[in-house]
This record gives C-alpha cells, structure tokens and sequence, in this order.
C-alpha cells in the first residue's frame, strides 16, 4: 500500500528487453536503503526491486504492466515519481493507494495560475472510474484532489511545491500519465453498472 506522497524522483539509467518484459535501471537519492524483493512505486505503478548495484537499481515490468501504463514510454533520462511502500505506523498523509495503475490518460492542458498550475486530463471511459470534485485521483503515483470533474476528463490544482518536487514539470499536452482511481469509487462503479 502506498499513500501517493512522492518521497523523491528516480532517473532512467538504462532499458532492457528481456523477452516481452522491460528491466528498468534507475538511481534515486535513496537506493542505499532499497533492499532485493521491496515494493516500490514508479510513476504510481508498484514494482519489484531485483537488483541493486552501487547507487543503481533495477525493477522489470512485465507485458501485463507495460500494456496499463506509460512505462512502455519511458526513455534512458526520464524523470520518475518514486515512493517506498507505506509503514504501519506513520501517518497516512495522501490517501490510500494500491500502486495498481487503472489505465493511462493524457494531459489536455496545463495552465499556469501565478504560481499553482492546473493540468486538466482526459481518459477513455468504459463506465468502471469515475472522479468527484474534491475526491482522490492518483496521478503519476501522486495523490491529488479533483478540482473539476468531468464524464470523460477530470482537472487537478497543484501547490507549487508538487510542482517542483515530481515530474509533473516535465509535463506536457498529449503526454501520457499513470492513472489509479479512487478504491471506494471503483467499488461503487462496479456495483452500479451491475
């Protein structure tokens, strides 16, 4: 379980095939803590640390991942939103997030509002996600609040500190990001639509 608090940015080293899977290289300012087997978020998309070199680390997606997210998309220098997985006994500071990315969206617009910036996204509606003003969205792995919501896009405000300290400054109209909806909404979509 993950909150969708960004504890910092990872950097693609490298990319290798390996059969239909990707492993990915990356370094991050806490690789030293990172362990063989640990849960990490990327993009909000948990993976798997298998290796661990010196200040690098490697993760594999596999097929199944890289058909639901944008990492498919990634290139040697992308910047990544990483969190560790949550620890029972500390505060649940975003909400709760199982790093299990729903589908992919892409950025319509992003607007800059005198130092808050506000990203409006689109996705391909099937009737299974819905948002709410002020209810959680997951974005990149970040845990934001819907500012606007919409049947077929959502729009999110983001502090400025969200925006210096994540990827969503590298950001632009018509890239993709990482979506993971709301647990409870999900629940509820599902029962209605049956």
């Amino acid at each position: 379980m993950f909150t969708g608090i960004i504890e910092a940015v990872g950097i693609i080293e490298k990319i290798e095939e390996n059969g239909s899977n990707i492993d990915f290289t990356l370094t991050c300012p806490f690789t030293d803590e990172l362990k063989i087997d640990q849960s990490l978020a990327h993009n909000g998309c948990c993976l798997t640390v298998v290796k661990i070199e010196g200040d690098r680390y490697v993760v594999t997606a596999i097929n199944e991942t890289l058909e639901k997210t944008n990492l498919g998309k990634w290139e040697t220098g992308t910047v990544v939103n990483l969190e560790r997985c949550m620890k029972m006994d500390g505060r649940l500071d975003g909400h709760i997030v199982q790093g299990h990315v729903d589908k992919t969206g892409e950025v319509v617009s992003i607007e800059n509002k005198d130092g808050s910036y506000f990203v409006t996204i689109q996705y391909e509606d099937d009737g299974s996600f819905v948002t709410v003003p002020q209810g959680s969205i997951t974005v990149n792995g970040i845990s934001l609040t819907v500012a606007k919501s919409g049947d077929t896009q959502f729009s999110v405000a983001l502090i400025p500190y969200t925006w210096e300290f994540t990827n969503m400054k590298h950001l632009q109209a018509g890239d993709k990001v990482n979506l993971e909806f709301d647990i409870v909404g999900k629940y509820i979509a599902r029962l209605i639509k049956k």
